[in-house]
């Protein structure tokens, strides 16, 4: 299993981004996929998720209305889009399988 994020960066309060997590190594269609986020000296949080099936959704109350997490089944890739970006969302971004077991390196988010 592999998972690479990538699309993070240093942006103005305010400001969009877009991550990228490209997954290998198991069939990704059939998996719920997470987006995790840790700052430091802070907790991880699970900031979406999105199901295998159906493409239900859920957000943490820290993110909601302003992230969304499509995904796309044929390029085996999950998305954060991240919108209206805060001081408080700088953390590095991880995305994983459903349930956390696998996870990808991070990308680094910095609002500023």
């Amino acid at each position: 299993v592999q998972l690479v994020e990538s699309g993070g960066g240093l942006v103005q309060p305010g400001g969009s981004l877009r991550l990228s997590c490209v997954a290998s190594g198991f069939t990704f269609s059939g998996y719920g996929m997470s987006w995790v986020r840790q700052a430091p000296g802070k907790e991880r949080e699970g900031v979406a998720g999105i199901y295998s099936a159906g493409g239900n959704t859920y957000y943490a109350d820290s993110v909601k209305g302003r992230f969304t997490i499509p995904r796309d089944n044929a390029r085996n890739t999950v998305h954060l889009q991240l919108n209206s970006l805060r001081s408080d969302d700088t953390a590095m971004y991880y995305c994983a399988t459903d349930g956390w077991t696998y996870w990808g390196q991070g990308t680094q988010v910095t609002v500023s």
